[in-house]
C-alpha cells in the first residue's frame, strides 16, 4: 500500500498543491476519501487518478529528508538484489539496490521506512548496514517482479511439490498404490477367469451396497441443510456497522487467459462490490504467451487498484499456478479467487471478513456460494444450475455443519493470507486445485465455513464445451482422491473415521458413480436385449432386488436433491428439468470417463474453458 510515511496528510496535499501537481479541488476529494476509508492522502490521489506514485513518492521523500530513487531509469545491482530472502522482502516491502564499497552500506528501496526494529533484522540479514531510499510502489512491484522472476516462477509451480510431496499431484501413484491397483487387477482378472460368476456376483454385491450408502450420505447432508440455516447468516445490520477506516487490504487474484471478451464484465464486477476501493488490491493475473489478453488490459483504462501480473511460461501451466505466482505479490490481509465472468455479491467481501470474524482461529477460508446467471440459456444451463444450486445450497452447508472436509469451488473462496502461504497454496499439478485445497485445509486443521452470498457465473452453454470443462474436474478429483488415499490409516488418524468416510463418499463416490453408471446401464441394456444367461447368474434374485432398490433409490436421491436445491434456490420454474437429470448424468459419465484416460497420459493437462458464450442480459435475481 502507498503510505505517506508519518506525514500530515494535509501536509502532503499541500506541497503538492504548491508544486501545481494537483488542484485544490482534488486535495479535497482525496482528503475526503481519507476521512472516509482511512487511506494515506497520497495513495487516494494516485486512486482517484490525479497524481502518480512517483510524484507523490517524490515529494514524500523531500519532506522527509530522504533520498528518492527512480528504479526505472536505476536498476537494482543483480548481485546485491539477492542479499535478503525472498520472504523478508515480500513481508517488508525492501529490496537491496546498491552497496557502497567505501563503507560497505547497502542501499535500501522501500515505499516507507522501517522500524528500528525492522532495521536491526535487515542489517543482521545482510551483514550490511542498509540505507533506506524511498521508491515508487509501481516501480518496486515491477522491478521485484524482474529481479525474482526466475525464483518466483519455479516457487510457485513447485513449491508444494518440495515442501510436502506427499499432497502434491505432481506423482499420480505412489508406488505403494501402483503395486495395490496391478494386485487389484490381476485379482479381479484371475476372478473373472477363474470364478466369473462368483466374482461377477461379489462385484455387483460391492458396487450395489456402496451406490446405497453413498445415495443415503448425500440425503443427510440435504436434511442438514434443510432443517435449519447452516451457512453463516450475516445481517446486513453488521455489514451497515462496519467502518471503512478500519477494514483491512484485500488481495482479489482473477487469473484471465484467452478471455478478453469478459473482461468489462470483470472491471465492472470488482468496480460495483461495496468495499473501499484504495484498500482492493486486485491482480489481473495474464500468462506470458497469451499476447490478445495482455494487449487488452494493457489498453484497457484500468482503475488505479487493478494490477496486471504477468505469470511467466512455465510448468505445469494453468489457474492454479498463476494462482500461487499472484500470491507471492498480494499485499492483502484477505484474498479471494474470482474467475474472469463472475459477478459477486455487492457486500460479499464485507460479508466474509465478518464471517472470519464470527469463528476462531482456526477458520481458514470462506466459501461463497455459486450460481449461474444465464441459468434459462438452454436446457444444459438449466441442469447445470439445478446442479450447483444442490451443490452449494445443500451439499456445501450440510458437510460444514457434520465437520466434514469440503470440497471448494473454484471461485469466490475467501483466506486468510498468512494461513493460506503456510499450507502451500494451490497445488499446480492438480486441475481440480479448489477440492484438493479444501482437503488440505481440514487435514491441517483448519475450518472452512460457507457463507451466506451468491456469486454469479456464466453456466456452460455448449455441450462440447461442457465436457471438456467437467471432464478436467473429474480427472481432478480422481488426483485429489489418490493423493490424499496414499496412507490411508494416516488419513483416518488425521481427520478421524466421520471424515474419512465422507470423503469417501464424496470425492471417491462421485467419480465412481460416474465411472461405473455405464457399465451397469450397458447389463441392464444387454439383459433386456438378449436375456444373457451369465447377467441372470451374476444377478441371482436376492441381489437382483437389491439392485433394483439401489436403482430406485439411487434414481431417486439424486432427482430429489436436484429438486431440493432447486426449490432452496427458489429456482421454481427449473424443477420439471431436474426431474430429467437422469439424461444429465449421461454427459456426466462421458466427461468423467475422457477424464479418467486422459490421467494416464497428460494428468495436469487444463482443459481451457471458453467464456464469454452468453449474450443475453445477465439477471441475477
Amino acid at each position: 500500500m502507498l503510505r505517506q510515511l508519518a506525514a500530515p496528510p494535509a501536509l502532503l496535499g499541500e506541497r503538492l498543491l504548491d508544486s501545481g501537481t494537483i488542484t485544490s479541488r482534488q486535495l479535497a476529494e482525496a482528503l475526503q476519501m481519507h476521512r472516509a476509508t482511512g487511506v494515506p492522502v497520497g495513495q487516494a490521489l494516485v486512486n482517484l487518478g490525479f497524481t502518480s506514485d512517483v510524484e507523490v513518492m517524490q515529494t514524500v521523500a523531500s519532506q522527509r529528508g530522504v533520498p528518492f530513487l527512480d528504479l526505472r531509469s536505476e536498476p537494482p545491482d543483480p548481485r546485491v538484489a539477492h542479499l535478503l530472502p525472498r520472504d523478508v522482502v515480500a513481508r517488508l516491502r525492501v529490496l537491496p539496490v546498491r552497496e557502497d564499497v567505501r563503507d560497505g552500506t547497502v542501499l535500501l528501496a522501500c515505499t516507507e521506512i522501517p522500524s528500528a526494529a525492522q532495521l536491526a533484522e535487515l542489517e543482521r540479514s545482510m551483514g550490511r548496514t542498509p540505507e533506506p531510499v524511498i521508491v515508487a510502489p509501481s516501480a518496486l512491484d515491477q522491478t521485484l517482479h524482474e529481479v525474482y522472476r526466475d525464483h518466483d516462477l519455479d516457487y510457485s509451480g513447485n513449491d508444494l511439490a518440495s515442501r510436502q510431496p506427499e499432497n502434491s499431484a505432481k506423482r499420480v501413484l505412489s508406488r505403494a498404490q501402483q503395486a495395490f491397483f496391478a494386485i487389484l487387477v490381476v485379482s479381479i482378472g484371475a476372478g473373472l477367469l477363474l470364478q466369473p460368476v462368483y466374482t461377477g456376483t461379489l462385484l455387483a454385491v460391492g458396487v450395489t451396497l456402496f451406490y446405497v450408502f453413498c445415495s443415503a450420505y448425500k440425503l443427510y447432508l440435504t436434511s442438514l441443510a434443510f432443517a435449519r440455516k447452516r451457512e453463516v447468516q450475516v445481517p446486513h445490520e453488521e455489514i451497515a456497522a462496519l467502518d471503512d477506516r478500519e477494514l483491512p487490504v484485500y488481495t482479489v487474484l482473477v487469473p484471465l487467459y484467452r478471455e478478453t471478451e469478459v473482461l468489462p464484465v470483470l472491471v465492472d464486477a470488482i468496480t460495483r462490490l461495496d468495499y473501499p476501493k484504495p484498500k482492493l488490491d486486485v491482480r489481473i493475473l495474464l500468462e506470458e504467451d497469451d499476447v490478445e489478453t495482455r494487449a487488452a488490459v494493457l489498453a484497457s483504462d484500468l482503475p488505479g487498484y487493478f494490477t496486471p501480473v504477468v505469470v511467466p511460461k512455465g510448468t505445469p501451466k494453468g489457474k492454479p499456478r498463476a494462482c500461487n505466482y499472484g500470491l507471492i505479490h498480494a499485499r492483502g490481509e484477505y484474498v479471494v479467487i474470482y474467475d474472469a465472468e463472475d459477478l459477486p455479491d455487492r457486500d460479499q467481501l464485507k460479508k466474509a471478513l465478518l464471517a472470519f470474524k464470527k469463528g476462531d482461529d482456526r477458520l481458514a477460508c470462506v466459501q461463497a456460494k455459486l450460481n449461474y446467471f444465464n441459468r434459462d440459456q438452454n436446457i444444459l444451463t438449466r441442469w447445470f444450475t439445478s446442479e450447483y444450486s444442490m451443490w452449494f445450497d445443500l451439499l456445501l452447508p450440510g458437510l460444514g455443519a457434520s465437520g466434514a472436509p469440503i470440497p471448494l469451488g473454484g471461485t469466490s473462496n475467501h483466506f486468510r493470507i498468512d494461513q493460506l502461504r503456510k499450507l502451500g497454496a494451490w497445488d499446480p499439478y492438480n486441475v481440480t486445485e479448489d477440492a484438493d485445497l479444501g482437503i488440505r485445509l481440514h487435514k491441517a486443521g483448519s475450518k472452512t465455513v460457507v457463507v451466506d452470498s451468491t456469486t454469479y457465473e456464466e453456466a456452460n452453454s455448449e455441450t462440447f464445451n461442457w465436457i471438456l470443462q467437467r471432464s478436467r474436474w473429474i480427472k481432478g478429483y480422481i488426483q485429489t482422491y489418490l493423493v490424499h488415499m496414499r496412507n490411508p490409516v494416516q488419513l483416518w488418524r488425521s481427520i478421524g473415521p466421520r471424515a474419512f468416510i465422507s470423503f469417501q463418499f464424496m470425492v471417491g463416490g462421485t467419480v465412481a458413480s460416474l465411472l461405473l453408471n455405464p457399465i451397469f446401464w450397458g447389463l441392464t441394456a444387454l439383459w433386456f436385449a438378449t436375456r444373457a444367461h451369465y447377467i441372470q447368474e451374476i444377478f441371482p434374485t436376492p441381489i437382483l432386488y437389491l439392485g433394483t432398490l439401489a436403482l430406485f433409490f439411487g434414481n431417486f436421491a439424486f432427482v430429489y436433491l436436484t429438486v431440493a436445491g432447486c426449490l432452496q434456490r427458489r429456482h421454481y420454474h427449473l424443477v420439471f428439468f431436474a426431474l430429467l437429470t437422469p439424461i444429465y448424468w449421461a454427459l456426466m459419465s462421458i466427461a468423467a470417463w475422457k477424464g479418467f484416460v486422459q490421467l494416464f497420459y497428460a494428468p495436469s493437462y487444463w482443459e481451457k474453458t471458453r467464456h464469454g458464450l452468453y449474450r443475453g442480459k445477465v439477471s441475477v435475481e
